[in-house]
């Protein structure tokens, strides 16, 4: 199944075997900015234009409610689940708003847990790390990480002179994928899909703590190990414009930033070092999604094509035009069935490989 969300003010779940849509969920008022799968997919939760938060049931697209009236103030910008490894069934998840506060909900009584801001202009981004800590990236040019289970501020990262637009972690494709590997068998019960989900994410971080990246629209990214030092390991500088998305490849190894500067690059997801530019956009790109054995990514552009890359050669592997305007949104299966895109021109467009 695939869940997309729309201007149009509705969720929409798709079925990826038949390619039609399931479902339609009706209840947002304004446009729907952000739509999140729990790690176990057993529930569906967006956020959008109002502040509001809706759950959806994505077996039947029924509305599961709305979390407690006025969720924030102002638009949803980022929404992140608590990780499988550490909470099974999944109930907590977090949200970053224009608000400039981050909350965390339970979900099956849509309440709200906990309220932090020390950001002083909206939060951008919010990831659930895996070490038991949330992280929020925010205009006012700094990182924090709190603590998830009091909501109390563990520490601060300053370093980028200017908004700070997008944050990954080494561990997001499991922590995202919870005990569903790539042949996407579910496991018998709770506890085997805890053990699963914590099984997998040992052997992504590979006992090391996890890192982040984080990007900005002062063109720099800065690499940390944030549940340990405020310090960071790297700068990474070489773009010329501002840097819309950063991401982990699903091993860890390698870190991919898309740019308005029109191009990709590629950095040692340890060390932070410069190691490849992918060039081949005439425009803006706004989203990259690697392929979950790490061997491929596709990137979308403000150019409306999709193009997908191979990390053997570090070359153009196939031109995928078909959006009859900007390219927002990519996204592969996690199974590696496909690639889903989303555009300015409405239309929701499924690639297979």
């Amino acid at each position: 199944m695939l869940a997309s969300g729309s201007g149009d003010t509705t969720v929409r779940l798709w079925d990826l075997n038949t390619q039609l849509p399931a479902h339609e969920c009706k209840g947002h008022r304004n446009w729907v900015l952000v739509v999140a799968w729990s790690p176990d997919a057993s529930m569906i939760v967006s956020g959008d234009m109002d502040g509001a938060l809706w759950l959806w049931n994505p077996k039947t697209g029924e509305p599961l409610g709305q979390c407690s009236s006025n969720a924030h103030k102002k638009w949803i910008t980022s929404i992140s689940w608590e990780p499988a490894h550490k909470a099974l069934p999944c109930s907590r998840f977090a949200t970053g708003s224009k608000d400039n506060q981050i909350k965390v909900w339970d979900a099956h009584s849509r309440q709200c847990l906990l309220s932090m801001s020390n950001h002083a202009m909206m939060v951008t981004c919010v990831k659930w790390g895996g070490e038991g800590l949330i992280y929020s990236a925010s205009r006012d040019c700094s990182i924090s990480a709190w603590d998830a289970t009091d909501g109390k501020l563990v520490r601060i990262f300053k370093g980028h002179g200017h908004w700070v637009n997008t944050l990954a972690l080494s561990s997001e494709h499991v922590l995202r994928t919870g005990a569903f590997d790539h042949t996407g068998t579910a496991p018998k019960d709770l506890v085997e899909g805890q053990a699963q989900a914590l099984a997998r994410y040992t052997a992504a971080t590979g006992g090391q703590s996890e890192r982040m990246v984080s990007g900005s629209d002062d063109f720099s990214m800065f690499l940390w190990t944030p549940a340990t030092s405020k310090q960071h390991i790297a700068r990474m500088t070489g773009h010329q414009q501002l840097i819309n998305q950063v991401q982990f490849s699903p091993d860890g190894r390698h870190i991919l930033s898309a740019s308005f500067d029109k191009s990709i690059k590629l950095w040692d997801g340890h060390k932070g070092t410069f190691l490849a530019s992918f060039r081949s956009h005439v425009g803006p790109v706004y989203q990259v999604a690697w392929s979950s054995d790490s061997r491929m990514f596709v990137s979308g552009s403000k150019d409306s094509t999709l193009k997908v890359w191979d990390m053997r050669t570090r070359k153009l592997k196939v031109d995928l035009p078909g959006h009859a305007d900007e390219v927002f949104t990519v996204d592969w299966a996690p199974d590696g069935s496909g690639v889903a895109s989303g555009g300015k021109d409405r239309v929701l467009k499924l690639w297979r490989h």
